[in-house]
């Protein structure tokens, strides 16, 4: 087998293996694979992988096959990150044509559901595949259709049903009514566009949940029949002589670049922020292409109440605040009518108040579907005009409210005058809905008697 690549090795001149997903041709480098056997008949053929980032996503490999012996192709997507720490159910209204033009990033591990017909297609029956909203309605049609010969001449009866259901399925693209398309994904790696950016989309509801033990199963974390190991408790530890003090020591664990995927060091350690709660910083600087990245996550858990503060900005100094943006955390620019949702995969930020800016600019900036050939020119005049507007605020030169909304009551923007009250921020501690405690995966949390279950 023969490997040519096309265009320029990522690997001499230190640039990253995946690129972000853009319009400019010149910016992607396919590898080409010749002499593929065709599984079809079994002639050789052409593979063509592209390792890219999908915008507010992850990296994923595009694999195309095509033979030219007897004209068969093939499409297929891989995730290329790693499992996500939760699972994740997408569900879209479609009700408009902008709907079913939609991107959809489907992986192998999702399972397909549309409530209206009553269907679903279960995980691991389909490929991984980036496509649209009605790709996935003809991708099922086509599925359904594969054995219709064999079924007419078998079981007539239900051959007669399942053409009934395919038209069910086709006229779904029609919208003479709206109809829901769920995708849940216990690895969370699928994905639908957000075309809307950077407002948020009202007709997607994003679910983070923790994956169950046969989930894990599913997906391969877990052994079938390996027993859960029970971490001992702090009392042991300390009777073994194993306690640490995290507190005064900077632990480094190795792990992968987020934008190139190589093999870095991250440095992780446990700080007390003033007047607030611990916090565990980790922060990962990569040599091959300059990426630095910092992330947060709480030590404390989560708090007995959510927590939103508004910052009223009145003067340029209130850039330099530290703020502490965990990942359950919304930020809102009332004026800019301007919602950063969980979708947007930025994580846990310690930062300033102007690294946050910057930070969210930078990745509206990666939304190639906004920015890129698939948009519009009223869009793409939108965004721009949005992130010139992001600029004036992160540079001091206009001036607005910054709210910080934390179901978790895990973030924080620095109270200058502490102790004293902040006159410019307002902090309100609120009782949690059931949604939110559901999101936090509260409501099937059992602390007290939860041995009556075994």
């Amino acid at each position: 087998m023969a490997d040519t690549t096309d265009g320029v090795d990522a690997s001499s001149d230190n640039k990253p293996l995946f690129r972000d997903l853009t319009g400019d041709i010149g910016d992607q480098e396919a590898t080409q694979i010749d002499d593929t056997l065709c599984m079809n008949c079994h002639e050789s053929g052409t593979t063509r992988l592209l390792m890219t980032r999908i915008p507010y996503f992850r990296e994923v490999v595009l694999m195309s096959f095509d033979c030219p012996h007897c004209s068969f192709s093939n499409n297929e997507l891989q995730p290329a990150s790693t499992i996500q720490d939760q699972g994740v159910k997408v569900s879209l209204k479609v009700e408009t044509s902008k709907d079913l033009n939609r991107q959809v990033v489907k992986a192998e591990s999702a399972s397909l559901f549309i409530p209206e017909l009553d269907f679903e297609v279960p995980a691991n029956t389909q490929k991984g595949v980036l496509t649209t909203v009605e790709g996935v309605i003809d991708r099922a049609v086509r599925g359904l259709e594969q054995e219709q010969p064999i079924r007419r001449t078998m079981d007539p009866g239900t051959a007669e049903k399942i053409d009934a259901f395919i038209e069910k399925l086709r006229g779904l693209t029609d919208l003479k009514t709206p109809f829901t398309l769920v995708l849940d994904d216990p690895t969370g790696n699928s994905f639908v566009e957000n075309p809307f950016a950077p407002s948020q989309d009202k007709s997607v509801t994003l679910v983070h949940y923790p994956r169950t033990r046969e989930q894990n199963i599913q997906i391969g974390l877990q052994p079938e029949n390996e027993p859960s190991e029970e971490a001992p408790t702090a009392g042991e530890a300390a009777e073994d002589g194993e306690a640490e003090n995290l507190a005064d020591e900077v632990l480094c664990f190795n792990t992968n670049c987020p934008n190139c995927q190589s093999p870095v060091p991250t440095n992780m350690k446990v700080v007390d922020i003033p007047y607030f709660k611990q916090v565990i910083v980790m922060a990962t600087t990569c040599d091959r292409c300059g990426h630095r990245s910092n992330e947060v996550k709480s030590a404390s858990g989560v708090g007995e109440k959510g927590r939103r503060m508004t910052l009223n900005m009145t003067d340029p100094s209130d850039l330099t605040r530290d703020v502490l943006k965990s990942e359950t955390c919304t930020v809102c620019i009332p004026e800019l009518d301007f919602e950063l949702s969980l979708s947007y995969g930025i994580g846990g930020k310690f930062t300033t108040l102007e690294g946050l800016i910057i930070n969210i600019k930078e990745q509206l900036e990666k939304n190639a579907f906004s920015l890129g050939d698939s948009s519009t020119a009223t869009d793409n005049n939108k965004m721009k005009d949005f992130l010139a507007k992001l600029a004036e605020i992160a540079e001091g030169k206009t001036l607005v409210h910054i709210v910080l909304d934390d179901p978790a009551g895990n973030s924080y923007i620095q109270n200058v005058y502490a102790p004293d009250p902040d006159p410019e921020l307002v902090v309100e501690d609120y009782e949690r809905n059931q949604e939110q405690n559901e999101d936090l995966g509260l409501n099937q949390m059992k602390t007290e008697n939860y041995e009556e279950d075994n």
